[in-house]
């Protein structure tokens, strides 16, 4: 055999090895790719979870489609409700600005859209929040300036003085307070439960982009009825 056809069967091999390694059905000799493992049952520490609720505001669903609101707030009030009855702390995050916007940059192309459609200003009815998951005595209100739950507030603070080491949250936008909460808090070390169908987007494909393939890598993603169950196991 001439070098020439020794090096292209090298060749060939090489690649279907390589192809083998990066199809792990094929490398089995499987027909289909092995399946996912199964979830472990969802188990909560009382005395160190927190749920959080960011941005339920009026402004910010009225930016929904109309038929979306509903069912979401009902998920909301459902979350809400099972939270309270296990007594654990209700944290709600909101965006606000003051009047004239000074803690708006020129340079932030996000929130000068906000700005120039004077939304979410304190004290006008679009900043508070829906009047269906509105906050209780004994709940915790926490204001931002910025996307994410953590960035210039006092959330950590709060957090860390009354031991909490687990999140299950919710909010809207999914690509926006969500995403920037669940890294920071994942970067923290905070065990993070993301409830998904409480969670809305302005666009559905990034809902669930981010629910199905994102999150995964550093949250428990998690659905409503999951959650509640898993709160009803709570040992009263």
């Amino acid at each position: 055999m001439s070098n020439l056809a020794r090096s292209a069967l090298l060749v060939l091999a090489w690649t279907t090895l390589l192809s083998l390694q990066g199809n792990p059905a094929l490398a089995a000799g499987a027909e289909e790719a092995p399946r996912p493992p199964v979830a472990k049952e969802l188990s909560l520490d009382r005395g160190r979870t927190a749920v959080l609720i960011m941005d339920y505001e009026n402004d910010i669903l009225g930016m929904l489609p109309e038929k979306a609101q509903a069912p979401l707030l009902e998920r909301a009030g459902a979350i809400l409700k099972g939270a309270r009855e296990a007594h654990l702390p209700i944290i709600y995050v909101v965006v606000r600005f003051r009047n004239g916007y000074p803690e708006i940059s020129r340079e932030n192309k996000r929130f000068n859209a906000l700005k120039e459609s004077g939304r979410l200003r304190e004290g006008t009815p679009g900043a508070e929040i829906h009047g269906r998951v509105a906050p209780q005595p004994g709940d915790i209100v926490v204001t931002k300036r910025r996307v994410g739950a953590f960035s210039t507030t006092d959330l950590e603070a709060i957090l860390r003085a009354n031991h909490i080491t687990t999140l299950a949250l919710f909010g809207i936008s999914t690509s926006g307070v969500v995403l920037s909460t669940v890294r920071w808090a994942a970067d923290m070390d905070y065990q993070v439960l993301v409830i998904s169908d409480a969670c809305a987007d302005f666009d559905d494909e990034v809902h669930r982009v981010l629910t199905e393939k994102v999150f995964p890598g550093q949250a428990t993603v998690l659905t409503t009825q999951a959650f509640t169950r898993a709160l009803g196991d709570l040992p009263r």
